[in-house]
């Protein structure tokens, strides 16, 4: 299966010891978001981070009889035909008749999938999926040629049109004890699910490959029947 590959443990420290140099970048001027990290950090670090203020994004009931978990990235193309080919449907069959409850959570492959995700929590998170909606159609338009200053800016057009005004989306943006906790987050759940590639689904916790609607419906509904 094609799949974007990233690797968890070793290798995300280098992650997390890079992202210093993924997000930031000189002068406010630029239109880009300043750093939120530091290039100091380490990914020993994120061991003493507190998440707990970060927010799981759900869709159904969570007393449904089966849970799905997606790890998924902002910048991964593969996420972005899943989210159109695979969750739009399966969300109509299985979320709302309360069949299945979905957790969505972030992989961060670069720093344009950690702004993203900034950007699709703004506020209250009430916006996150309708945000996403958005940010995985737009995908192929907002990261362009991956111009860090078109990128920005082009998230800040995507905020606006999801109803944030241009203060509220600045200060998402720039939050950077935020974008330290969700990329500790996303660390501890990685790991804990060897996550290694995007999309990936946990399903009543056994780890499943990106796989088409098709595939996806027979397994769900063979576990409906069990």
């Amino acid at each position: 299966m094609n799949r974007r590959t990233m690797m968890v443990g070793a290798a995300s420290a280098a992650i997390v010891a890079g992202l210093g140099g993924w997000i930031g970048f000189a002068g406010r001027g630029a239109g880009t978001p300043p750093n939120p990290l530091g290039a100091a950090n380490a990914a020993d670090d994120t061991a003493e981070i507190d998440t707990s203020g970060i927010k799981e994004m759900t869709l159904g009931d969570p007393n449904a009889p089966i849970t799905v978990i997606e790890y998924a990235s902002f910048t991964c193309p593969h996420c972005a035909s899943f989210h159109e080919d695979v969750l739009k449907p399966f969300k109509t069959e299985y979320v709302d008749t309360g069949k299945v409850y979905f957790i969505y959570r972030d992989v961060y492959f670069d720093r344009f999938g950690l702004w993203a995700s900034m950007l699709a929590r703004c506020g209250d998170g009430m916006r996150f999926f309708g945000v996403a909606d958005l940010l995985y159609a737009q995908q192929k338009q907002w990261l362009g040629g991956g111009d860090p200053v078109s990128i920005a800016n082009a998230l800040r057009k995507i905020g606006a049109i999801a109803g944030l005004d241009e203060d509220t989306v600045t200060q998402c943006l720039e939050d950077g004890d935020k974008a330290q906790a969700l990329v500790a987050w996303y660390q501890k759940n990685g790991a804990a699910d060897d996550i290694t590639g995007t999309p990936t689904l946990i399903i009543d916790g056994e780890k499943q490959a990106n796989m088409s609607y098709g595939e996806l419906k027979t397994l769900i509904d063979s576990k409906l029947s069990d």
